[in-house]
């Protein structure tokens, strides 16, 4: 070998030690862990930022608190089962935790000692429901009806209804608040995002995001930034997609291809990344931040099928998600909207809770 071709081969391994081993970020899991029970549906996750605590909303099998140094449930909410929960909104300002329960009730919990107060009942059916700051008011997702869905408003910390909202669409979801005046809600059937003012009761501006973005789902806010981050499922020949929106006017500043059935959007303010988890693309698209319009894929996360919703840890950088082993079971009904061989039923035994962070 030549000197020239000797100097050449040293200069590329020092480069190749001084880089980093990867150019994207690195998630990975770093657990996997079963929980036993009947594996019955799922929905959202949380996570309480004080405790660390993981809430599982697992239906039939209530809301679960789950434990990560631990590594497993410690607690299930009182009544929680019996009235099928659908997931929690936590509140550490009121030391407050809500379960969404599917028969139309909440049930309000001490974040603190995890000690449940008695079911509220709100209407026939419920979501979920969200937390604006501003307002301090609880805003819940009731089940939609022939005009249009009713936005349940309830004062905190006294739970007491203040307001109704009737909205036209007919399949409210995901929702997040700027911290300031506004309130952004999803509306999946419309192909538009309310936003709203929670205080004046009333819709303010209605934004379209087709056709960047059709069936809007999951929706977190930037409000450094003033920019309003949606996951969309897609329709009519228009891909899965993350849509930005301009808070101020609605305008889309960005949009990019993501995996199929999102249920999830996750923004962190000190990673400058947003996550979109994705059950049928079984996968997790990440997103870097460079300013209110510039964005760019940063990489894909292989996941598991049927991780469709998520939640941070902003403190430990950790992601929390959860699914099952299912079937569709072709004499049941299979829920075709979200994909034709969507799991109808889940297998015992076999719910997870899966964990992702960096390397």
């Amino acid at each position: 070998m030549t000197k020239r071709n000797l100097l050449a081969s040293a200069a590329t391994l020092a480069f190749m030690l001084a880089s980093p081993a990867f150019a994207f970020d690195g998630w990975h899991q770093l657990h996997a862990t079963t929980i036993d029970g009947k594996a019955s549906g799922y929905d959202y996750v949380s996570v309480d930022p004080s405790s660390h605590h993981v809430f599982l909303g697992h239906r039939e099998e209530g809301l679960q608190v789950f434990d990560p140094a631990a590594g497993k449930v410690i607690k299930v909410i009182d009544g929680t089962a019996a009235d099928s929960s659908d997931g929690a909104v936590i509140i550490p300002e009121f030391d407050l935790g809500i379960s969404n329960n599917e028969d139309g009730t909440i049930t309000p919990f001490t974040l603190s000692t995890l000690k449940a107060r008695p079911a509220i009942k709100v209407g026939k059916d419920l979501d979920t429901s969200h937390f604006d700051p501003v307002s301090k008011r609880l805003v819940l997702n009731m089940g939609a009806e022939a005009d249009g869905t009713d936005l349940v408003m309830l004062g905190l910390p006294s739970l007491k209804e203040v307001a109704r909202l009737k909205v036209p669409s007919k399949k409210v979801e995901g929702a997040d608040s700027d911290g300031k005046s506004a309130f952004f809600l999803a509306a999946q059937d419309l192909d538009k995002v309310y936003k709203i003012d929670t205080t004046a009761n009333k819709v303010v501006a209605t934004y379209d995001t087709a056709p960047a973005c059709g069936r809007p789902t999951a929706v977190t806010v930037n409000a450094a930034d003033e920019r309003v981050y949606v996951s969309c499922r897609g329709r009519d020949g228009v891909p899965p997609s993350l849509v930005v929106l301009n808070g101020d006017d609605g305008k889309i500043v960005y949009s990019s291809q993501i995996g199929a059935g999102t249920d999830g959007i996750v923004y962190d303010a000190d990673l400058k990344r947003i996550f979109t988890s994705n059950g049928v693309g079984a996968n997790i698209n990440v997103f870097e931040v460079d300013g209110p319009d510039s964005y760019k894929p940063v990489e894909t996360l292989g996941t598991r099928f049927g991780v469709r919703t998520m939640a941070m840890d902003h403190q430990s950088k950790v992601i929390y998600a959860i699914t099952a082993e299912g079937s569709a079971d072709a004499t049941k009904k299979i829920l075709t909207a979200v994909s034709t061989f969507y799991p109808n039923t889940f297998f015992p035994n076999s719910f997870t809770v899966l964990t992702y962070g960096k390397r």
